[in-house]
Order: structure tokens, then C-alpha cells, then sequence
């Protein structure tokens, strides 16, 4: 019977190592031993973008990217995107369980009485460019918020950080909103707490001169299989970026701001963009062959097929897809649609993308059913960041709770000069 063990020999002195092996890792803390004399540091690993490197154990995402498995705490996806609904797959993600009735009503009114926002943020947005990029604008605001909750600091206070996790989730897609409208020059919209929370985003983007906005329930409950998709991914970039800010202790509305900067990058939350350029770009059907060709000789990009972490099919994508067609029946067939299809189509049967593991992710229809709502470019981010808060400010409960977890400090190797001594600049050269 094998050990759960790792034998290592160490060539430079041959010194033989036994590491142990726990839930398939071995600590990297177990390497420093390892040393030519006393004098040295002892051996690091190196893992540029954590491509192997597991910073933290969690019990909130489970991934199988070689199987295409996404569970939010052991729920599959495809369960919770038909079942379930936004509010309470937040519950899900923060609390561990699904709440039970009472539990549910008690979570969505506390998160009703929270959507409002404080009148001196609404004046603070208002001196942005009418130009400005929503995105910036929601990081801006959303750090503003610690200096209104000063409370927020007291992190490791149970009642006050959860009290902030519900202020985050609700305020969030106000802040949303208000960024969007600047953006049209139109006045801000309130909330309606009559309404159902993805409701109740597309009132305060869309409402006008009516008493009473009644979004389309259509609309309204795609967006809520949305944002249930999107609400974590386990330890993409931004939620990293949640849990390396936190790990200082920072109130959390800080932390949420470094995590809305980060996926605020064209390589994650832009990702939707890209597709909705690239399809644009191709303009028709008939253009595909040309650009498929154009891929495959390295002169093109092929945007919204391949995952870094699924490695045959985002469990994602095909919700999102079957959404899709149904969005259209209320606003019309999207003209980039066909082509979409048609590009689906070819990758799935072409033997140079089914060798390369290109096949359509969650952003290849995302872009297209957001840019069907009326949404533009720059609200993509923005959309993914709304739902995204569930998932990050679990992320950072659960970082917070971990006693294994310390401020995040990563090394380096170091590859610079040696030690010289400073010359004086009439001497130099």
C-alpha cells in the first residue's frame, strides 16, 4: 500500500525529502527545507499567474474543467439556473446552505432595505465626464462607500460584516444604474423595492416618464439566470484580488473596489466585449470561411471559444445559449445571431479547434443578449460586476474565517544586479 507522501531528492546535495501529500497537494512551505548550506534560503516554487499553485482551500466553487462541472457549495449550475434565483443562490454562496422559507424572506427584505444609497454618492457621480466608463466610475463609488460606513472596518465582528455583505449586494446594482444613466445624461432612477431585484435593475436603468415601471418578465428573469452564471468562478483574477486586499484587513468595500478594478481588464470582465467586436467585424455569414482562415494562419482572434479552466465545454455556455433565443422572442432576432451560429457551428466540427479545445465559453452569448437588452459595450463589465459580489464578498468571508491564511505576500526571484556601489553622477559615463 502506497503512502500519501513525496519523495524528493534533492541532486544538489542528494538529500532525500519525504513531503506529505493532503487533498492531492503538498505545501510549498515543505520545499524551504531544502538547501545547499545554511546560508541559504531554501528552495521556492515557481508559478507565474498561480497557473498550479493553490493559494487558499475553499468550500465555495467546485470547478472540473476536464469534465465541465461548475457547483456552487455542491450544487450543480444547471440546477440552481433553472430552480433557483438570484437572491437566494447569494444566500447559497455566503451562508453555505439554501435557506428555508423564513430564512429567505428575512435575507431578500434585508437586502430590499438596503438598495438606496446615499445622497452625497449620487452628488459624488455626478462629477464624473458625461464620457466617463461606467466601470470606473462603479470602482470609484463603490471605495467611497467605506467613508459613509466607517463601521465596515470592524471585520472580524460577525453581525457588522454581514451587514455590509447585504449593503454590498444591494447597493451594488444601484450604483450600476446611476454609472449607466450618467452615461445617457439622464436623471438617476430610485429603486422600487417593489420589485424583484433583477426588477428592480431594470427599472432604475430604463424607467422614464411612467408612474410605474413594470419590467418585462422575460427580460427580467434572463437576467437573473445571468447573474446566477456569473455570481463566482472560484479563484479567477478578481476574486483573487478580493481575497489578496482583504488579507490586509481592509474594510470591505475597499477590497470589493480592487476586485471590480480587476475585472474591469479586457482579459476577464471585457471578455464579452471582445465577441461582440469580433462578430461585428466578421458582419456576415458569408465572411466566416475568410475569418476562420485568417485564424488558423495566426493573422485573427478567435474571442468567446477555449476556457483557461474548462478544457471541453463551459457547463455555462449552453444555458446561456438556450436563454438566448428566448430573449430574442421579446426583443427581436440580434442580426450577429447568424453569425454567432454559424461560427458555433464550424469550431464544433473543425479538427483544428476540437484538437485546440476551442469551444464556445459563457462570454460567446452574453455580449449578444446583452447588447438585445439595450445595454451597451461598456455596461458589459459592469453587468458581470453586479453578480459577481456575491461571489466576492464570500470569497472574503471565507479568507477572513481561515486561520491558515495570512496577509498575502508572494515571493520573488530575484534577477537584478548584484551589489555596486553608488557612483556620483559627474563621475558616471
Amino acid at each position: 500500500m502506497g503512502k500519501d507522501t513525496l519523495t524528493v531528492t534533492d541532486n544538489r546535495t542528494g538529500q532525500e525529502f519525504e513531503i506529505p501529500i493532503e487533498e492531492g497537494a503538498v505545501r510549498a512551505m515543505e520545499f524551504r527545507q531544502m538547501k545547499v548550506d545554511a546560508d541559504d534560503f531554501g528552495l521556492l516554487a515557481y508559478d507565474p499567474a498561480f497557473t498550479n499553485t493553490a493559494a487558499c482551500r475553499s468550500a465555495i466553487t467546485d470547478i472540473d474543467g476536464e469534465k465541465g462541472i461548475l457547483r456552487y457549495r455542491g450544487y450543480p449550475i444547471e440546477q440552481l439556473a433553472e430552480k433557483s434565483n438570484y437572491l437566494e443562490t447569494a444566500y447559497l454562496l455566503v451562508h453555505g446552505e439554501l435557506p428555508t422559507r423564513s430564512q429567505y424572506v428575512e435575507w431578500e427584505h434585508d437586502i430590499t432595505i438596503h438598495t438606496f444609497i446615499h445622497e452625497n454618492t449620487k452628488k459624488f457621480m455626478e462629477g464624473f465626464q458625461h464620457d466617463a466608463h461606467p466601470m470606473g466610475m462603479l470602482v470609484s463609488t463603490v471605495a467611497a462607500l467605506s467613508t459613509f460606513y466607517p463601521e465596515a472596518k470592524e471585520i472580524f465582528d460577525e453581525d457588522v460584516r454581514l451587514l455590509e455583505i447585504k449593503r454590498l449586494i444591494a447597493k451594488m446594482p444601484t450604483l450600476a444604474a446611476f454609472a449607466f444613466r450618467h452615461s445617457l445624461g439622464k436623471p438617476y432612477v430610485y429603486p422600487d423595492n417593489d420589485l424583484s431585484f433583477s426588477g428592480n435593475l431594470l427599472n432604475m436603468l430604463y424607467k422614464m416618464s411612467e408612474a410605474k415601471y413594470n419590467p418585462d418578465p422575460v427580460l427580467e428573469r434572463a437576467l437573473d439566470v445571468l447573474f446566477i452564471l456569473h455570481a463566482d468562478h472560484e479563484q479567477n483574477c478578481s476574486a483573487n484580488a478580493m481575497r489578496a486586499v482583504g488579507s490586509s484587513h481592509v474594510d470591505p468595500y475597499s477590497a470589493i473596489a480592487a476586485a471590480v478594478a480587476a475585472l474591469y481588464g479586457p482579459l476577464h470582465g471585457g471578455a464579452n466585449e471582445a465577441v461582440l467586436r469580433m462578430l461585428a467585424e466578421i458582419d456576415t455569414v458569408e465572411n466566416i470561411p475568410g475569418f476562420i482562415k485568417r485564424v488558423k494562419e495566426g493573422e485573427g482572434l478567435l474571442f468567446g471559444f477555449g476556457h483557461r479552466i474548462y478544457k471541453n465545454f463551459d457547463p455555462r455556455a449552453s444555458i446561456i445559449k438556450e436563454l438566448a433565443h428566448q430573449v430574442f422572442e421579446v426583443t427581436g432576432r440580434n442580426p450577429l445571431l447568424d453569425i454567432a451560429l454559424e461560427l458555433e457551428r464550424i469550431a464544433l466540427e473543425d479538427e483544428y479547434f476540437i484538437q485546440r479545445k476551442l469551444y464556445p465559453n459563457v462570454d460567446f452569448y452574453s455580449g449578444i443578449i446583452y447588447q438585445s437588452m439595450g445595454f451597451p459595450v461598456t455596461m458589459f463589465p459592469v453587468l458581470f460586476a453586479i453578480p459577481r459580489t456575491a461571489g466576492w464578498v464570500s470569497q472574503w468571508q471565507e479568507m477572513l474565517e481561515d486561520s491558515a491564511q495570512k496577509i498575502a505576500r508572494p515571493r520573488q526571484l530575484y534577477v537584478g544586479a548584484a551589489k555596486r556601489d553608488f557612483v556620483a553622477v559627474s563621475k558616471r559615463g
